[in-house]
């Protein structure tokens, strides 16, 4: 193991540090990027207000949701957390909870795209849709590939040297945390997510996917409590590994009773759809362009544009 060795440093709560004077630059680039992080929080307050003036009801508790994750990442980028975590690794991993899983789930369950679709000018919408439909959007948002740049990340953070560079580089550590945020809500939106997705992969898929994940998870913790990263002693590494593997249980539960709620929900929503007499026994009329033009209302993106069916 290597963490608890050293040449010419010392050992402080849990890093071996080797000289590398960089811990106050990493603090004030964090401190910069979470103060970024009011303008999301300004730019939904305003969609809000524009939503709502077009007659368009927001639940209260989808802002409360964006605003709790917003202030999890800010947490864990800025402050006493985001300093104690670049010379503690089991405060990193807890850290690493925050922002990778606790703050994602928050975040994408705030539905912003749906907010933006019902929100936005008639030509941004169409935009807005474009993208969503577009072929990168269908990579992207597969759960497969989700779950390879958010696990898979994980693995090569810890299981390499990116670790122990990150702690003495304030680029690379800013853009680790950028990453961990940014893959933990593709995975949350790819799972579970509550905004339209035009590529959305069957329930099954997508279960399966979850339960992988969470199998990699898991085996990744074990594997740091048995096996420190670069720079870690073997106590704080068996602290932080025990704190990855419980600690992330209950957002992976509350992706996979998200994710079973929907399956039966469609389970029910194709029972009536099916009728007394079998399927297509209802009459239905033929969808029409949305009076804005964003989609047909039948569609996923027509009703988070309009404004139909449950925000």
């Amino acid at each position: 193991m290597t963490g608890g060795h050293a040449t010419g440093g010392h050992s402080t709560a849990g890093h071996v540090v080797g000289g590398h004077a960089t811990g106050g630059h990493v603090v004030s680039g964090s401190t910069v990027v979470a103060a970024a992080l009011l303008v999301p929080a300004v730019a939904y307050g305003v969609a809000v207000l524009r939503a709502r003036g077009r007659g368009r009801a927001w639940p209260w508790w989808r802002t409360v949701f964006w605003l709790a994750g917003l202030a999890a990442a800010a947490v864990v980028l800025a402050g006493p957390l985001a300093e104690r975590a670049h010379t503690d690794f089991r405060v990193h991993m807890l850290g690493h909870l925050l922002l990778g899983m606790l703050a994602p789930l928050l975040l994408v369950w705030a539905a912003p795209v749906t907010l933006a679709m019902r929100a936005l000018p008639v030509g941004a919408a169409r935009a807005l849709s474009r993208a969503l439909r577009s072929a990168p959007a269908r990579v992207l948002t597969h759960p497969v590939v989700a779950a390879v740049l958010d696990v898979g990340g994980l693995w090569v953070l810890y299981r390499t040297g990116l670790y122990a560079a990150s702690t003495t580089d304030p680029a690379l550590h800013l853009l680790v945390h950028a990453h961990v945020l940014l893959a933990g809500c593709l995975f949350v939106a790819s799972i579970a997510g509550p905004d339209p997705a035009p590529h959305r992969s069957p329930p099954v898929l997508r279960a399966a996917v979850l339960v992988l994940a969470t199998a990699a998870h898991d085996i990744l913790s074990k594997t740091i409590y048995a096996d420190p990263p670069d720079g870690v002693t073997a106590a704080a590494a068996e602290a932080a590994g025990q704190l990855m593997y419980y600690g992330g249980l209950p957002v992976e539960l509350a992706l996979a009773v998200l994710l079973c709620r929907e399956w039966l929900g469609r389970g029910r929503a194709g029972s009536r759809q099916a009728g007394p007499h079998g399927v297509g026994s209802r009459r239905t009329r033929p969808h029409r362009a949305g009076s804005r033009g964003v989609g047909p209302r039948g569609t996923v993106l027509g009703r988070a544009a309009h404004g139909v069916g449950r925000p």
